[in-house]
């Protein structure tokens, strides 16, 4: 598709300066873009390299507009204006409305309107699909699920009974919905399985990565908020709640029970013990391990950056005369105490 820089403008709401009719046929990156192409500048290292970029046009901060010369589109945050665009230029692949002969779709399902079920694909007893969903191939769908509006299920997902997903909601590819939570009960030396009865619950508008696993409450509900966006690889346990708008990197953990509240940023591979809160507007940078409550707002870290292996061999083995360290402070000040 090409569109006038005018047309993107008016679909960005974007203040326009240059050429209404230029014509725009991709979105590229700073360094890469050519002739034809629109870019953004959303770090500011790149502001003073402007001169360098080959972009027919760019998507600039609004505080340069009364100082750049060329055809460009102002907002007051570009890296939104890069998010619109690429929803314009998006070329990810739907179905064609339709249902595959190879789908086994149980009698007592209800399928919405305008909705695409693909090869292989598996819904069961009393399932609900709302319309204008499209359902990959390969994906399985357990009894008694309930699928809102617009929904997109990439291929290879399980969804386990009695999930209820929200309106909206994009899930990746090998991704499961509802599997058993990790309950066990030890005795007599073995352990005796504890049957998960709780559900899934996503609210609308949220995206879960491939290959993470949701668990389903084992009493009460696993509970997704709307808008939360969940990476690759993550693995969020029974009961856990998660608040609006509340993205998760790759490979984050939460263990069961655990609270977090609205609008939080967890980092790649934060790991969450469980039966604890988070308040809302908490950022947890990757690698950190949260063992307690955050009862207020911040950044929050524990992750240990790399370091040479020289230098980590030897803080190392400093760490471990801690105990003996800690044991000789006391001790000197024990006896500066006692010639008092």
């Amino acid at each position: 598709m090409v569109y006038s820089l005018a047309s993107l403008a008016s679909q960005l709401s974007a203040e326009l300066s240059g050429d209404e009719t230029l014509q725009i046929n991709a979105l590229a990156t700073f360094e890469d873009a050519k002739a034809g192409d629109i870019t953004f500048v959303s770090d500011k290292k790149l502001l003073s390299r402007l001169a360098e970029c080959k972009a027919s046009a760019i998507v600039l901060p609004t505080a340069l507009k009364e100082t750049y010369p060329g055809n460009a589109l102002f907002m007051e945050n570009p890296y939104v204006g890069y998010a619109l665009l690429a929803k314009i230029f998006d070329i990810t692949p739907n179905l064609e409305v339709s249902i595959a002969d190879s789908a086994s779709i149980h009698a007592s399902a209800k399928i919405g309107s305008n909705v695409a079920i693909a090869e292989n694909v598996v819904i069961g007893k009393n399932v609900v699909i709302g319309d204008n969903c499209q359902i990959f191939a390969n994906t399985v769908i357990m009894q008694d699920v309930k699928l809102g509006s617009g929904c997109k299920i990439y291929p290879n997902v399980s969804i386990y009974h009695a999930s209820e997903i929200g309106n909206d909601v994009i899930i990746h590819s090998n991704t499961t919905i509802g599997s058993d939570g990790f309950g066990n009960a030890p005795y007599q030396g073995k352990w005796v399985k504890i049957p998960q009865i709780g559900k899934v619950i996503i609210g609308n508008g949220s995206e879960v990565g491939s290959g993470t696993s949701i668990d389903r409450g084992a009493l009460s509900d696993t509970i997704i908020g709307c808008g939360v966006k969940i990476d690759n690889q993550c693995q969020i346990a029974h009961n856990v709640v998660i608040g609006d708008n509340t993205a998760f990197a790759g490979a984050a953990s939460v263990a069961g029970s655990t609270t977090i509240g609205k609008n939080c940023i967890i980092g790649g591979s934060v790991a969450m013990n469980g039966h604890i809160s988070l308040a809302d507007n908490v950022v947890i940078t990757g690698n950190s391990m949260v063992v307690k409550s955050i009862k207020e707002a911040g950044v929050y870290s524990s992750g240990v950056p790399a370091q040479d292996n020289k230098t980590w061999r030897r803080n190392t083995a400093y760490t471990l005369k801690i105990e003996d360290l800690f044991k000789r402070v006391k001790q000197l000040e024990k006896q500066l105490q006692d010639k008092k």
